[in-house]
């Protein structure tokens, strides 16, 4: 049996969210069993609960040796608040646990893997239960947990370390105390509902800091907003451009991204999920 913590260290979600993700696993996948944080469906302005409130949902779960999986509910904006208080606070059973979520998660992803604790992992959440396609997301991570690598990025070589971020997300985490050390890894972004020149200039800021990776692989960009003018560049040029300024290999594309296509990336070399 994998014991599956949820908590929502950023944006609040349903009980009819809660229901579906719980009825699917329920019909379909017997071994795991999914621990809802009463947190997840409290708000406050924005937010599930103020910062202290989050913190605390996400610290009782990860320190608690009973859960195997800490599985962040929804993405939206928050994380970074409590990213750093969190990994300053686990104990070592939070070092034995697999962190996923995508998207703003990714803040907590990354102060996870720089303090190197647990397995963080880029996978699709439990918001996404009601939809057919956010259901097929949402099986890849259960399946993955189970030791099925079906729906892990088909890229993913296990030789070569990987991460993957939502592109915004990892460009406010630049040159802050949550950045990871990604010398050698293939990283792998996505990016939803931004202009195609915030997709240039995100890249530039990120440029100086990623000159020693591996390479870099580019996810969906979806939902990007009419400009009054096009940029006249894809996303793909951008990439290729901003990866020939900072002398990284472009690798091509990723399956990662804001969709029900959405594929499952362990950071460092794929393997099996932690366990306690």
């Amino acid at each position: 049996m994998t014991n599956i913590a949820i908590c929502a260290p950023a944006t609040p979600i349903t009980r009819e969210q809660q229901v579906a993700l719980e009825a699917l696993v329920a019909a379909e996948f017997p071994s795991h069993r999914v621990t809802f944080h009463d947190q997840c469906f409290e708000r406050a302005g924005h937010f599930a609960g103020d910062d202290l409130r989050r913190l605390s949902a996400l610290l009782e779960f990860a320190n608690d040796p009973v859960y195997d999986v800490v599985w962040f509910a929804k993405g939206g904006y928050g994380s970074n608040r409590i990213a750093e208080a969190a990994v300053a606070q686990m104990n070592r059973a939070a070092r034995t646990k697999t962190y996923i979520g995508f998207s703003d998660a990714g803040y907590l992803l990354a102060a996870l893997y720089r303090e190197r604790i647990g397995q963080s992992v880029h996978g699709h959440m439990p918001v996404s239960a009601r939809s057919e396609g956010g259901k097929e997301a949402i099986r890849r991570v259960l399946r993955w947990l189970e030791g099925d690598t079906s729906g892990l990025e088909p890229s993913l070589d296990g030789t070569t370390p990987a991460a993957a971020f939502n592109l915004i997300t990892l460009a406010m985490i630049a040159g802050t105390p949550m950045m990871p050390d990604l010398t050698g890894h293939v990283l792998m972004v996505e990016e939803v509902s931004e202009h195609m020149y915030s997709i240039d200039r995100l890249f530039f800021h990120l440029a100086g800091s990623l000159s020693r990776l591996a390479g870099l692989r580019l996810g969906y960009v979806t939902d990007v907003p009419e400009n009054y003018v096009e940029f006249g560049q894809s996303e793909e040029d951008i990439a290729r451009f901003w990866c020939d300024r900072m002398g990284v290999p472009y690798l091509g594309r990723a399956e990662i991204g804001h969709t029900s296509a959405n594929r499952v990336v362990p950071f460092g070399l794929a393997s099996p999920p932690a366990r306690t």
